[in-house]
């Protein structure tokens, strides 16, 4: 199938039941080897209720393909920005399209929430990853430090 026939078969929707929290598991597992299947609904939902989590799924040929958790907050830098959290495409569908398409999405809702920028973090060692961030319109301006608590 040609790319663009898969990227406009496409849905894209933010998971609210508990059976569509469920269905994003499996991609979700990939990014997130520690979760547990039997803890993953609860986590999410917990996230959703306290933190303002949200987790959007791409289906295609009714499968999940990719899934997205994000969030909104407001930095006193740069105000109210979408920040991504967990952005993966299932293994066995990448280079179809479906990591633009949300990341197209991600705008979007951006832009639909009214965030100055939509920012993501991703650790050192995923360079196949940041290629695809740089040629979907991010650029590295910060350097992330991180301290054991």
């Amino acid at each position: 199938m040609p790319r663009d026939a898969a990227v406009h078969s496409t849905t894209i929707s933010i998971a609210l039941t508990d059976a569509e929290i469920y269905a994003a598991f499996e991609v979700m597992n990939q990014l997130r080897p520690n979760l547990a299947r039997a803890d993953f609904e609860s986590l999410v939902r917990s996230l959703m209720d306290n933190e303002g989590f949200r987790l959007a799924t791409l289906l295609d040929e009714g499968a999940v393909r990719c899934v997205a958790g994000y969030r909104v907050i407001t930095m006193l830098y740069r105000g109210r920005i979408l920040v991504v959290d967990d952005l993966v495409t299932d293994a066995a569908a990448r280079s179809r399209g479906c990591g633009a398409r949300m990341i197209s999405w991600l705008k979007q809702e951006a832009r639909r929430l009214g965030c100055e920028e939509l920012q993501l973090i991703s650790r050192l060692t995923r360079t196949d990853a940041h290629r695809f961030y740089v040629r979907e319109g991010f650029r590295v301006e910060c350097v992330h430090f991180i301290a054991d608590a």
